[in-house]
């Protein structure tokens, strides 16, 4: 409790500097939040179309029901291969009507017969996806291959991408946060040095000095770290509604509030660990 009134006196009495390092941990944390919402979120993107039929092929007309068999079940048993399913005739003129039903003549024109059957195949990865549509090339009862391949190529290449950008942010502001911490923290002790002689004299202990410091630095980082995520989740919530539009049958939203409460937990215990790590070696180098 004491260590606590010090640290609340400590802030009080240098408000700018306790300004600076809550607002570099509140960007820290912003950066965190906001890049952890968008590599969630290209994931589930991925994984929607990972689930979901990304390879048609269309049969000729002369394919018969063995050859057809025969090629769904060498797909099936193909490790690469999550889902194999037949499209009949029938099922398509059943598919087309429901995407033309207002639009009655076209639906007039158009026949079972004049429809092929076709195989709707799901890859395990995506990377997968390139190999499958090879061997439905290669088929000779196939009349054509339909293979998003460059949405698919981009998806992932961005989606790697961005991770790999957002790790090196993360990893850059971590940085500047700790450098800045421990400086702010240094020119503290450096203000206190008086005091600190005074309570050396009168008998107090090395730790009983460090902790309102270490304290202080927690206290920055939760703060930071709080501020960072209510930003961030304030500002998704925000352009969801367009997300949502501009994502239209990908189960992005609602988020869900465990979600949100987990982040805010996962980055409070990161900050507070980040801000005492960065006090304690303050202390170490300037409390000696």
């Amino acid at each position: 409790m004491k260590h606590t009134k010090t640290t609340w006196r400590n802030i009080r009495r240098s408000p700018y500097q306790a300004i600076a390092a809550v607002l570099i941990m509140t960007l820290t944390f912003l950066v965190i939040s906001c890049f952890t919402f968008i590599l969630v979120g290209s994931s589930k993107v991925v994984n929607y179309f990972e689930s979901k039929p990304q390879v048609t092929a269309f049969f000729k007309n002369e394919a018969t029901t063995e050859q057809i068999n025969a090629l769904k079940n060498d797909l099936t048993n193909s490790s690469k291969v999550s889902a194999v399913k037949f499209i009949s005739k029938e099922e398509a003129l059943q598919i087309y009507k429901q995407q033309n039903k207002n639009d009655p003549m076209l639906l007039d024109l158009v026949t079972a017969d004049i429809l092929p059957a076709s195989l709707e195949v799901s890859a395990v990865q995506v990377e997968d996806l390139s190999g499958i549509s090879d061997t439905l090339k290669n088929s000779p009862i196939v009349q054509e291959v339909v293979f998003q391949k460059d949405v698919v190529a981009t998806l992932t290449s961005w989606t790697s991408a961005v991770r790999k950008l957002g790790l090196a942010l993360i990893g850059i502001m971590s940085l500047v946060s700790i450098f800045i911490i421990i400086t702010i923290t240094g020119i503290k002790i450096s203000q206190k040095k008086e005091d600190i002689e005074i309570m050396r004299l009168i008998g107090a202990t090395s730790w009983h000095i460090r902790w309102p410091f270490i304290f202080e630095g927690m206290f920055y980082g939760a703060l930071g770290a709080f501020i960072g995520w209510g930003i961030s989740s304030l500002g998704l919530l925000y352009v969801s509604s367009f997300l949502a539009n501009f994502f239209q049958g990908i189960p992005l939203f609602p988020v869900p509030i465990l979600f949100y409460l987990i982040l805010l937990g996962g980055e409070l215990l990161v900050a507070i660990i980040l801000g005492a790590l960065s006090s304690f070696i303050a202390v170490l180098r300037y409390l000696k």
